[in-house]
């Protein structure tokens, strides 16, 4: 018996343009009627996905948990102050700064208090970052240096290129140096590159989730699409990839829908896996 789904946010739980898909809401009714919790667990900070939230019915949002910043950060939902939480300084942002702009690529610093700062955007993913409101477009040619940032408290930094495979060989060219700044690295959406404090995912963001309300991994589903989720898939109970999860998580999933997250795969999975494991003996 499953007491607790942790999902992905962005191409697992919401559609293209930051939305709940329907099915999805109606899931979530189906998950409360059974008795079963939802947390969101995502890499972006918690008043962004709060705002996703927003739309749902106000007894679906009533002790929910969110887990945000690849599981650095837990916050009850409405409580800006977070139970958890974690952090790299100004020099380490500084040094991914620069590496990042001598390669050319878009750089995204996210801060404590939700801001995503984010320098030199192609087009496209200025577009897709446009409508989000806790979003600061920056050019490289106006700070050399992050210390207009000084008033923040940083929590990672992101990379981002079109060309996957060339984001990917960046990553690995890195491991090195990011391991020696005491980061670690991930990736998501086929589209960034993701440094971390070391020891901090969202396999750790669910253990730590899972503790607080004393619900025992092993009924725990998480459920994602991409690399940044693969320590939650592997940590559940039931690890479980939508449609649309990447080659290199697939194998690490117990189980992979057939309906993509974008599509609203939480009814499969409410039907398929959650509801007959309630009546297993």
């Amino acid at each position: 018996m499953y007491k607790l789904v942790v999902s992905d946010m962005d191409e697992t739980f919401l559609d293209e343009n930051h939305r709940i898909p329907a099915a999805n809401i109606r899931a979530l009714e189906r998950m409360h009627d059974l008795g079963i919790r939802f947390a969101p667990s995502s890499g972006r900070p918690y008043a962004s996905i709060a705002e996703n939230l927003a739309e749902l019915p106000e007894h679906l949002l009533r002790d929910l948990y969110v887990v945000s910043y690849n599981g650095g950060f837990i916050n009850r939902y409405g409580v800006d102050e977070p139970l958890t939480r974690c952090g790299i300084s100004l020099d380490t942002a500084n040094e991914l700064y620069r590496l990042g702009l001598e390669r050319n690529l878009c750089v995204h610093v996210y801060a404590e208090s939700g801001t995503v700062y984010v320098c030199d955007a192609p087009a496209d993913e200025h577009r897709y970052l446009s409508s989000l409101s806790f979003v600061s477009f920056f050019d490289a040619k106006e700070h050399d240096t992050l210390a207009f940032l000084s008033h923040e408290r940083l929590v990672k930094v992101i990379f981002m290129d079109g060309d996957f495979p060339a984001l990917q060989r960046v990553g690995s060219e890195l491991g090195g140096r990011a391991a020696a700044l005491g980061l670690a690295t991930t990736y998501s959406s086929g589209r960034y590159l993701e440094f971390m404090p070391a020891g901090i995912d969202k396999g750790e963001g669910l253990r730590r989730l899972s503790a607080l309300l004393g619900i025992p991994l092993e009924q725990c589903v998480g459920v994602g699409d991409s690399a940044n989720d693969l320590e939650m898939i592997a940590t559940a109970g039931l690890g479980v990839g939508v449609a649309n999860v990447t080659d290199d998580v697939r194998p690490y999933c117990d189980v992979v829908l057939d309906t993509t997250g974008m599509a609203g795969a939480f009814e499969e999975l409410v039907e398929r896996y959650l509801e007959p494991a309630m009546y297993q003996r």
